[in-house]
């Protein structure tokens, strides 16, 4: 028989609900408001919704826009698990002291800010022509996502069994093999998990492509958003117009990962 919450319980989502749910709800009824009803005395809820802000947007620079942040989240997404997945592995299964030296490396540097790294890989980037590329945005967040994601997926290993890993090995299977038709599937929930954070994650890239771009035109949905403020005003209508359209996809990501991330989340928890 479930039991019903009590009252500080109930009292503490209706606030959580109000902290997280009223800012969202300003965001959309301001991204159909004109200029003049943002800040109108009696126009907060009341006002006569036009699709101005949606029109100018899809006017503007937000499919290229789009088309840079899908490349950096996916190519960022895609080399952080190919690195982050073998990397993982072997700090699960290996002892001693060189995985102990590498784990706490990695803790390192993913406490590392990243606008410590901004001006080494510029120098560096500019020696390997990979300014103004969106290639070098995606080794950018490689790198700084990696280890954040290798400390993730350490634990999904280390919850497969032993036994199972030892009994391909007697079967004659390879320490590659082991891990590609047993650890993995098994982890496979965790991988999905990460992938998903890391794709989070890189969408909503912004010091990395504004720094490493070097023409506006390259540049992704959270700079186009950062574009919006400008030292003759902010235009409100439109701001919140392309927040709305850039948190579209997250929200399908985050609708259609919902149940993959609380239960992969959980089960990597626990050991």
């Amino acid at each position: 028989m479930r039991t019903r919450p009590g009252p500080v319980v109930v009292a503490l989502k209706v606030l959580l609900t109000l902290l997280y749910g009223v800012p969202l709800v300003w965001i959309l009824l301001t991204s159909f408001k004109r200029p003049s009803d943002v800040f109108g005395a009696g126009t907060a809820f009341v006002f006569r919704p036009v699709t101005t802000a949606y029109v100018e947007a899809f006017d503007g620079a937000l499919l290229d826009a789009l088309r840079q942040s899908v490349l950096i989240a996916v190519g960022t997404t895609a080399l952080v698990l190919l690195l982050a997945v073998p990397a993982a592995y072997g700090l699960a299964r290996s002892r001693g002291v060189l995985p102990s030296i590498g784990l706490g490396l990695l803790i390192v540097f993913q406490m590392m800010p990243q606008t410590a790294q901004v001006i080494p890989l510029f120098q560096i980037f500019g020696q390997w022509s990979l300014l103004d590329s969106t290639f070098g945005v995606v080794v950018a967040d490689t790198a700084l996502l990696t280890p954040f994601a290798t400390l993730l997926l350490r634990p999904f290993f280390r919850s497969v069994p032993h036994q199972l890993e030892e009994a391909g090995s007697i079967d004659g299977a390879s320490v590659w093999r082991t891990f590609r038709s047993i650890a993995l599937p098994i982890a496979r929930n965790g991988v999905a998990t990460v992938g998903t954070l890391i794709f989070l994650l890189a969408w909503g890239e912004f010091l990395y492509a504004v720094n490493f771009f070097l023409s506006p035109g390259s540049y992704p949905l959270s700079a186009l958003l950062a574009e919006q403020v400008s030292a003759f005003g902010i235009d409100w209508p439109g701001l919140m117009a392309l927040a709305v359209l850039t948190s579209v996809p997250i929200l399908v990501v985050f609708a259609a990962t919902y149940r993959l991330l609380k239960d992969g989340l959980t089960v990597g928890a626990v050991k």
